[in-house]
């Protein structure tokens, strides 16, 4: 199983205008990417709490519309944290429908 990874970016700082613009404008490339692909990862840049809501409904959603298929999101601006938590949901088939927020302190993740 391959993951695919999108990074979302581009996004308003309101939360209500993010989730529009996460809808209008990078919905339709979420889609067309499960269509190739076993398992989706969203990355998006760290951003205020109210913002949360919206991308956890939003992953969520979209893992159960692309079942069995798996999409998860991760969340942060650590590039290491990113990595890691990436490579471990990529040899974790039973996780989807997450939002995973990750720090400097969580690249230490393993799955072993």
């Amino acid at each position: 199983m391959t993951q695919a990874v999108l990074r979302i970016a581009g996004l308003p700082v309101s939360a209500l205008d993010a989730a529009a613009a996460f809808h209008r404008d990078h919905l339709p490339r979420v889609r067309a990417e499960l269509a190739r692909t076993d398992a989706l990862a969203l990355v998006f840049p760290e951003a205020p709490y109210d913002h949360a809501g919206w991308r956890r409904a939003a992953v969520a959603d979209l893992a159960r519309e692309a079942a069995p298929r798996r999409v998860n999101g991760v969340t942060g601006e650590d590039e290491s944290a990113i990595t890691a938590t990436l490579a471990w949901l990529a040899q974790a088939p039973g996780i989807t429908g997450q939002l995973l927020p990750v720090q400097a302190s969580s690249a230490g993740i393993s799955g072993k």
